[in-house]
Parts: C-alpha cells; structure tokens; sequence
C-alpha cells in the first residue's frame, strides 16, 4: 500500500489534470458554466425553505435557510462525490485498457472535483449569511477541519463503490435509492434535537439521537458544519473525533479493497 501511495504521489499532477478535466466535462456546452456551482445549491434551498418555511413553517429555527444550507451545501459534496466517483472506473474502461497509471486516481480525481465545486459554492452560503443578518462567529475558522474529514471519509467510499461497479453494474441502482434514503436519514432539513431520545422498533428501545451519530458517519460531519456555519460553537467534537478516525478506516480499507481487485479491471471492463 506504501509503494502505491508513493506512485500516487510522484502522479499527483496527473491528478490535477483529472480534476481539471472532470470540471470541464461538467459544465462543456453548459451557457451558465461554473454559476451552476452557485445556482444549484441556491435553488434548491429555494425549494426546501418553501416546503419548510412556507407551507410546513418552522417558527422554532430562526434563519432556517442558513441552517438548510449549512447542512445541504456539504452533502451535495458528498452525493456528486459518491455518484459520480461510482462510474469512474467502469466509465473508463479505454483509459485502464490502454495506458498504465494507478488506476485510483480515477475516483480521487471525481471526489476532489467535487470538493472544488463545493469551494466555489461556499461564497453563496457566507453572501446569503451577511445579507440575512446571520451570525458568523470565529469557529468558522474552523471549517477545513470537517472538510477534511468528509473528504476522506468521501474518498473511501468511492474506492470501494468503483470497484463493486465494475464486477456488479446494479451498484450505482442499488446506490440511487441508498443515497436517497442517506438523505432523510442525515439531519440536513431538521435539527437532530427534534429527533426523539427514545424510540420502540421491534420491541426493542433505543435513542434514535444516539444511534444517529454511531452509525451514519454523515449525520456527525453534517452537524459539524451546521455548528460551525449556523450555531458558532463546536459541541460535538468527540462525535467528530470518532467520526475523524471512522473515515481514515474506511478510506484505509477501501484502498486495501480497491488495490486488492484492480489488477482484474481491464479484463472485466
């Protein structure tokens, strides 16, 4: 692993290349181009804060489009991440049959083009902040910490999906749903506090608050972000700890898993 991580390293400006070339495919023959990394993020608060402040209002969360895209900014990250990572390798197939390169710097390079996006859009959410009168205290200052642990944790996931996509090409179906149900299942749209502390599931009790943050590593980053960018302050930080050290897991074993069956990808593909 060691050897390849070296490899990767003497190859990061290949990398950069992948990066640049993923965004120019993203917004080729697009009119409005990288305004899309403005917009989309934009107009889909739009349509949360009607739903959630309009027809269904919550008069309990002051500022509530901030704290949507405090929370909807990120995981658009992750999802184009994930999505798009998934076909990276399978969608390449000439590329690995006909040049040697290390074959992860196909889904590195998805999930730091997302990250870019993710950047660009930043200045959207600090815009909409100012003009609203939102508070932004200094534990913003803060925020490449969660970044980085979203981008790992983002990174490991895709290594292992670009793989199963290669042997299984269901994944990115099973996937779809999957991340749709991850969505309603990360506290984006509603506070975790309105979740219950106690709840009965086959006769079984259990604090759905709690078992939230253990098991879904993106409900712990999400309301990282929405403390440092909505709340100003930074009470869950032994969740993010814990959290910091799940994704270096995961992104160690899905590099393992991917080093492991990357030699068979040119003659599935």
């Amino acid at each position: 692993m060691l050897q390849h991580l070296e490899q990767l390293w003497q190859r990061r400006e290949l990398v950069a290349t992948m990066v640049m070339r993923d965004l120019k495919v993203r917004y080729k023959n697009s009119v409005l181009g990288v305004i899309w990394s403005w917009l989309n993020p934009f107009l889909m608060m739009l349509i949360f804060t009607f739903v959630f402040g309009v027809l269904w209002p919550r008069s309990d969360q002051p500022h509530y489009h901030i704290f949507l895209l405090s929370g909807l900014l990120p995981w658009q990250f992750f999802s184009a991440a994930v999505l798009g990572g998934l076909h990276s390798i399978a969608g390449n197939g000439h590329l690995i049959k006909k040049v040697y390169f290390p074959r992860e710097i196909l889904p590195i390079s998805v999930v730091l083009s997302a990250l870019v996006n993710f950047v660009i859009a930043l200045p959207v959410f600090f815009a909409l902040a100012l003009i609203s009168g939102a508070p932004l205290n200094r534990e913003v200052l803060l925020l490449p910490i969660p970044i980085l642990v979203e981008t790992l944790f983002a990174i490991g996931v895709v290594l292992v999906l670009s793989t199963l996509e290669v042997f299984y090409r269901d994944t990115h179906m099973v996937m779809d749903v999957a991340m749709q149900a991850w969505f309603f299942l990360t506290p984006i749209f509603y506070p975790i506090e309105t979740l219950p502390a106690q709840a009965h599931l086959l006769g079984v009790t259990f604090n759905p608050r709690l078992w939230l943050f253990r098991l879904n590593p993106m409900a712990s980053i999400i309301n990282t972000y929405q403390d440092l960018l909505y709340r100003g302050n930074f009470t869950a930080l032994d969740f993010l700890a814990r959290t910091a050290l799940t994704a270096l897991v995961i992104l160690v074993a899905g590099y393992w898993f991917f080093q492991r069956f990357s030699g068979r990808f040119g003659e599935e593909l």
